[in-house]
């Protein structure tokens, strides 16, 4: 799931940023933004809300020429499984505590080699994430992975192996909020959901957003 995204500097994505208490405030467009690359999240501090950029995979390392960071190539996994975010020890640790939001306009799935520009109807996506921050030598570098779900039914044409958790603005403070650490209260998140009609374009490439097809939308839950 979710090998993809793009960000378009839109209404969408404005009124998006407004949910989250940022207004005036909008992540760098980016047209295809893969596992591995730069992207940016909402996360919260001491009661202030920031918009950071950080690595897309939780797990990163120093590259090898001491040139930059990547993923940790040890770790297969750039998103976090909804059914191990308290059991495995890759997502355990953060998941109380380090909870973010990654402001996306629509997310990038395959369907063979047609490709599909997928977000809610009318508006911008919020995906939820984890985030870490970390040092190497005198750097602080933060790095980011998207929380996916089990395939859903009336997804699983699209994408057979899982759809992203998508947030609605009412859950953004609790799920934002580091002091609270009862992660239980998520549960119900944590089963598979559409949140929202969920738009389905087939589009010429990940560049070109150009909508190719019939649009599909897929009714919420």
């Amino acid at each position: 799931m979710c090998g993809r995204y793009n960000v378009i500097d839109s209404p969408e994505v404005q009124a998006l940023m407004e949910h989250l208490s940022l207004p005036g405030l909008t992540p760098k467009p980016q047209r295809n933004v893969p596992p591995g690359g730069i992207g940016e999240f909402v996360m919260e501090a001491a009661g202030d809300r920031y918009l950071l950029p950080g690595i897309w995979s939780l797990l990163i390392e120093q590259r090898p020429d001491g040139h930059g960071y990547r993923p940790n190539p040890k770790f297969h996994t750039f998103n976090a499984r909804s059914d191990r975010l308290t059991s495995s020890p890759l997502w355990r640790k953060v998941y109380p505590s380090k909870r973010c939001v990654v402001p996306v306009s629509a997310f990038h799935e395959w369907q063979g080699r047609q490709v599909y520009n997928i977000h809610p109807e009318g508006e911008a996506t919020a995906l939820a994430g984890l985030w870490q921050s970390w040092h190497f030598g005198g750097d602080q570098v933060n790095s980011f992975t998207v929380i996916t779900l089990p395939p859903h039914p009336r997804f699983s044409h699209i994408h057979p192996k899982s759809i992203p958790l998508m947030l609605r603005p009412k859950q953004f403070d609790l799920w934002l909020d580091p002091d609270f650490h009862h992660t239980d209260a998520f549960a119900d998140l944590m089963a598979s959901h559409i949140p929202a009609p969920l738009v389905c374009e087939p589009v010429r490439s990940t560049h070109d957003l150009e909508v190719v097809g019939a649009v599909e939308i897929v009714a919420p839950d």
